[in-house]
């Protein structure tokens, strides 16, 4: 079976002091497949620099004029490539195997729908 790609959809606004530490709990999974999309909803800090700071390919930021958090998640999943999508707050981190036991249950109970 192929592996299933998730798209990690971050909506951030003015996160730029927070970004990094959510961006790390992503690249820090043990499921390696996966993309990162920060969607930038207009920020005026530095959020962009620390976004755009990752040399690592699976790190995507997209810039879109401040049209609040619906807006931004919208724009995430317009630009997701993964079969699979879960969203994380610019101020929240991911325990590093969330994306491991996701995809564990998604085989096991491909019915659920998760």
């Amino acid at each position: 079976m192929k592996a299933q790609t998730v798209s990690v959809i971050i909506p951030a606004y003015n996160q730029g002091d927070y970004l990094a530490e959510a961006i790390g709990s992503v690249l820090t999974q043990t499921y390696p497949h996966f993309e990162i999309v920060v969607v930038d909803d207009g920020s005026t800090d530095n959020t962009a620099e620390v976004a755009q700071s990752y040399s690592d390919s699976r790190v995507r930021y997209i810039f879109q004029e401040n049209g609040g958090l619906s807006a931004a998640r919208n724009t995430g999943l317009r630009h997701a490539s993964g079969e699979l999508i879960t969203f994380l707050d610019s101020d929240d981190l991911f325990l590093p195997e969330k994306l491991s036991v996701l995809i564990a249950e998604i085989e096991k109970n491909p019915e659920i729908g998760l």
